[in-house]
C-alpha cells in the first residue's frame, strides 16, 4: 500500500497538505473564530485544487467547479458576516468569551 502511495502525482500531494494543515489549524486553534474561519477557507482551497486538476486529467467539463467556488465564496461571506456580529456583540472572537446564556 505505502508503495502505491508513493507513485502518486506531485499535485495530488499539494492539494492533501493544503487540506491536512487547514484540518490541522482547525484542530489547534479552535479558539479563535478568526482562525476557524481561515483554516475552513484553506480546506475548500485545497478541495479546489484537487477537484481542478482531477476534472483537468479525467477530461471533465469545468461547470461544477464554477459552482464549487460560487458556494465558497457563499461560505466566506456568510463567516466574516457571523465574526463581525460576534466581535461587535461580544467584543472579542474568542470562544472562551461565549456563554449560552448570551447567545
Amino acid at each position: 500500500m505505502l508503495n502505491s502511495f508513493l507513485n502518486l502525482p506531485g499535485w495530488l500531494y499539494l492539494g492533501l497538505i493544503m487540506v491536512l494543515s487547514g484540518v490541522w489549524v482547525f484542530v489547534f486553534y479552535r479558539r479563535h473564530l478568526l482562525a476557524v474561519l481561515m483554516s475552513l477557507e484553506g480546506m475548500m482551497l485545497g478541495q479546489f485544487f484537487l477537484l481542478c486538476n482531477m476534472f483537468a486529467l479525467l477530461g471533465y467539463e469545468f461547470y461544477f467547479l464554477l459552482v464549487f467556488l460560487v458556494l465558497m465564496v457563499c461560505e466566506a461571506a456568510l463567516g466574516l458576516a457571523i465574526l463581525i456580529s460576534i466581535v461587535r456583540s461580544h467584543g472579542s472572537d474568542y470562544f472562551n468569551s461565549f456563554t449560552t446564556l448570551q447567545c
